[in-house]
């Protein structure tokens, strides 16, 4: 009796210790909290598997984060006859959050690093400091940046490291590994090979091996990937079997699975079941036992679609490919019909990697819009291609260090070489002649310098060309005797000032010149009536297109010279013998145009049908015109430093779904002039953007829009404007704001109330985000009379999203009793004044995080406590590295102005 009389008075009185100890707890996991969630956006943006444990681990924070909240509630109205069992949950709680922010320390430190086949101890060693949140610095070698792993590793104390993929013997030293003894007696190194030597010889403690799965695990996967077909009575039990000659290998088993997947006749499973047993020769050899498997899956596919899949492998291992530049070189290869438009054959082409992807041949790759091969999937294709006689035979020797040219390698019956992210310095002026060499890729030889006249004798057939990203200068005159050259690409030379004439290449359909030095377009362009995809991008020294020249491309779909230096004149108002914007409207099959205009075009019938063909479009009218992407850029029109007073854009809007001005005068008077021509709204603008303009934006003499001119309106940036308040421009185009969603406003000095409330304008229903920085002279948001806003109503009723920035005299968001129930995240920095958000007890727990420094945080005034503490725990401290906001944009335009 005595011992439970003492504890439960200790426990009495380390009540409101227990509570201050659990309040610090926190805290100390929030923190951990906050660094897996970025490592977790880290890890799906590469795609690695250790985010499964980081969302398991963060799903127990949230919940032990809940009840220690639920418990701290409690002490409110706790009496004293209850402090003693509330004490006790606090304890146990605090054990679990302690427990959680040790498990969020480990997870922090375990590093997925892909060593595979072709091993760079550079490639593992940045995966490794991009783990631990370290620079790499320029010109810095592998020892240097091996020390300063080691260093870092040594300060953490425990880690683990999986080493993916490991083909040879691995020295852990080189890479910066500390011995897993001593002072890091916790850490663990993983490894994962395919041959036991390997392991071995690396001195692994302990070694697993992994073996096969079961038969009756083979067929739960195989049933997965098969679907419902495989509980048919009539195709189950040959299934079982089709499962069975897969030996167990999982990847085998999905790409078998998937292949056969809604196959419902019994001929198609007995068909794979007596393929799979007469291509499985009996021997021991690992490759065999999953090639063959892979291979029913690659027979079943189309011939065309076999082509598509074994062109994959020409890239390097681990590599995402972009999906535009692959699906390009099979339409170069013909492996699509080549006779329909180049938007139909680029949907065709995705839909086919789609499909692939279905079939388990393909992957995701890193980035959006990439896929990247199964090394073991690419190692089949190779093997496929080595061995092939149905034309399919290839050379791969991509990405592996090649410093010499493999001439003895190029045989007579060769399809395709890939060479490309090697060191090779030169080529050799001959080979053997290849007659059936369609594909030769050279890119990523950043020391190749030059082609002699010879070697591209040796490939008659020649249909794809790449030497993107090399150094040569100039092309040999034997160019022009490729008359089968579908695809020329030179994307990223440099150093390339001439091309020689292209008037032999008449098959050719795309040509790629982005970033080269160029002056004048190639001579022969004309005649290249197939051409489809012309792409003079960022051709900064590009100054001449003669007249003429570009009506004669009759097939040409796509011209894109986005950031080029040539500016393309209006009739009447260029250089003589200069290209001009009318010649465009010949090109009848044109559908994708990114180029720069000179001057704003004059309204005219011949215009306006030209640009209403076009699917996508980016005009940048004016010598500086550039500007930075938003959402709606599919047709974009960018004004930049010129006068608009009489200009006319009109018949742009109705075709336009973003617009730019950029440092323009004369805008009121071009606004005015909009109003009065206008007989109807622009319903396809989506994102309106007003730059860089000190003149003041008013309606004069009541001219003002009787109908939203913008109906459609989504985004809204207001960048350096001279503007009072937005009203002023609402004043002029009759803006409702009804279908607004992104409102940024930055550096407007005069804006002292973002939007004044009232008349036509009572809230903004759909507004999600907005983004207000650097405005000097803001007092609020939103103003408005009693009375013109109803009570109950939220002015920002969907708004998730809100980010102040630098605003020294903000000192209210909206009226004192509102709050904003569908707010997420809220980042406040350098707003002093600001004492009060929008957020009461109904709405906090909806909040996921407030960023702000800590002295605003701390100054902050609650309607209740309840509030405060609900949100604690999802502030976060942003007192240093804070950003200034302007300098990305300005480098940015910088970059582009060059």
């Amino acid at each position: 009796m005595c011992r439970s009389t003492y504890t439960r008075a200790i426990y009495t009185i380390r009540f409101k210790s227990n509570i201050t100890t659990l309040k610090n707890a926190l805290n100390g996991l929030m923190e951990v909290q906050n660094k897996v969630h970025k490592d977790l956006k880290t890890l799906e943006v590469k795609g690695k598997s250790l985010n499964v444990q980081l969302r398991r681990w963060l799903t127990d924070v949230e919940e032990t984060v809940s009840e220690a909240n639920s418990v701290q509630e409690g002490r409110v109205s706790c009496g004293l006859s209850l402090k003693c069992r509330l004490s006790k949950k606090l304890v146990v709680v605090l054990e679990k959050v302690k427990r959680l922010e040790n498990q969020g320390v480990e997870l922090l430190y375990i590093f997925s690093a892909e060593v595979s086949k072709e091993f760079e101890l550079r490639r593992v060693q940045r995966q490794i400091a991009e783990r631990l949140d370290m620079e790499i610095k320029l010109g810095e070698d592998e020892e240097k940046l091996a020390r300063r792993i080691h260093g870092r590793l040594e300060k953490v104390g425990s880690f683990l490291l999986i080493l993916d993929d490991v083909w040879k013997p691995i020295d852990l030293y080189q890479l910066g590994i500390p011995q897993t003894d001593g002072h890091n007696k916790g850490s663990k190194i993983v490894l994962t090979s395919r041959f036991l030597e390997v392991c071995q010889s690396i001195k692994t403690d302990v070694d697993f091996r992994v073996d096969c799965l079961c038969e009756e695990e083979a067929w739960e996967l195989f049933c997965q990937n098969a679907g419902e077909v495989t509980r048919s009575d009539t195709v189950r039990r040959i299934a079982r079997k089709v499962t069975r000659e897969c030996g167990g290998l999982p990847l085998a088993i999905i790409t078998v699975g998937m292949a056969m997947r809604g196959k419902t006749k019994v001929e198609l499973w007995k068909h794979a079941l007596k393929e799979l047993k007469s291509s499985v020769p009996y021997v021991k050899s690992i490759e065999e036992k999953i090639y063959q498997p892979l291979k029913l899956s690659y027979d079943l596919l189309e011939r065309k679609t076999k082509s598509c899949l074994l062109f994959c492998a020409l890239f390097p291992e681990d590599c995402s490919i972009d999906v535009a530049e692959l699906v390009r070189y099979w339409i170069a290869e013909g492996f699509i019909d080549e006779t329909q438009n180049h938007g139909y054959l680029m949907n065709q082409g995705v839909t086919l990697v789609e499909n692939l992807i279905d079939s388990c041949l393909l992957e995701e790759g890193a980035r959006d819009d990439t896929v990247k091969m199964h090394d073991v999937v690419r190692d089949f294709a190779i093997w496929v291609m080595s061995s092939s006689q149905d034309g399919s035979h290839s050379l791969v020797m991509s990405g592996i260090g090649l410093r010499e040219f493999p001439q003895e390698k190029f045989v007579s019956s060769i399809q395709r070489v890939s060479l490309m992210n090697n060191k090779l310095q030169s080529l050799p002026d001959q080979v053997v002649v290849c007659a059936e060499l369609s594909a030769l890729l050279l890119h990523g030889n950043f020391h190749l310098e030059k082609l002699s006249d010879t070697f591209l004798l040796s490939f008659p057939a020649l249909r794809i060309l790449n030497l993107s990203g090399t150094r040569i200068s100039s092309l040999p005159n034997s160019l022009t005797e490729l008359h089968e050259l579908r695809s020329l690409i030179l994307r990223d030379c440099f150093y390339l000032e001439e091309v020689p004439s292209l008037e032999g290449l008449t098959k050719i359909q795309v040509l790629d010149l982005c970033a080269t030095r160029i002056k004048e377009s190639p001579r022969g362009l004309e005649t290249l009536n197939s051409l489809r995809l012309l792409d003079l991008s960022r051709t900064h020294h590009l100054e001449s297109i003669p007249a003429g020249v570009i009506p004669q491309l009759s097939s040409l779909e796509v011209l894109d010279m986005t950031l080029s230096h040539f500016h393309w004149g209006v009739q009447g108002q260029t250089q003589k013998g200069q290209a001009t914007l009318e010649e465009i409207a010949c090109l009848q099959r044109l559908s994708v145009l990114s180029i720069r205009v000179e001057c704003v075009p004059p309204l005219s019938p011949e215009h306006n049908s030209w640009i209403e063909r076009l699917k996508k479009f980016q005009l940048f009218i004016g010598p500086t015109a550039n500007s930075l992407p938003t959402k709606h850029d599919k047709r974009r029109v960018t004004i930049s430093s010129l006068d608009v007073s009489e200009a006319f854009i009109g018949w742009l809007l109705a075709n336009t779904t973003s617009l730019v001005m950029n440092h323009c005068w004369g805008l009121n008077e071009m606004l005015e002039n909009l109003v009065i021509d206008s007989t109807s709204s622009f319903n396809t603008l989506r994102s309106l953007t007003v730059e860089s303009f000190g003149g003041s934006i008013r309606p004069a003499g009541g001219c003002v829009a009787q109908l939203d001119l913008l109906p459609n309106l989504e985004e809204l940036h207001l960048r350096r404007v001279n503007l009072g308040t937005i009203r002023e421009l609402v004043g002029h185009l009759g803006l409702r704001f009804e279908t607004l969603r992104h409102l940024e406003v930055s550096r407007c000095s005069r804006l002292k109330c973002l939007l004044s409330l009232g008349n036509f304008i009572c809230f903004l229903p759909n507004l999600q985000e907005i983004h207000v920085s650097f405005c000097d002279r803001l007092q609020e948001l939103f103003d408005y009379s009693p009375g013109e806003v109803p009570a109950s109503a939220s002015v920002v009723p969907a708004l998730r999203v809100i980010k102040l920035r630098n605003l020294p005299r903000l000192k209210r968001l909206c009226s004192q009793e509102e709050s904003w129930g569908c707010l997420e995240h809220v980042e406040v920095i350098r707003c002093n004044l600001l004492k009060n958000l929008p957020i009461s007890s109904n709405n906090a727990r909806g909040v996921k995080e407030v960023r702000g420094e800590t002295h605003w945080w701390n100054n902050l005034t609650w309607d209740d406590n309840t509030t405060r503490e609900t949100l604690q725990p999802r502030f976060v401290p942003a007192d240093q590295n804070v950003l200034t906001g302007s300098l990305g944009i300005s480098c940015y335009q910088s970059s582009n102005n060059n």
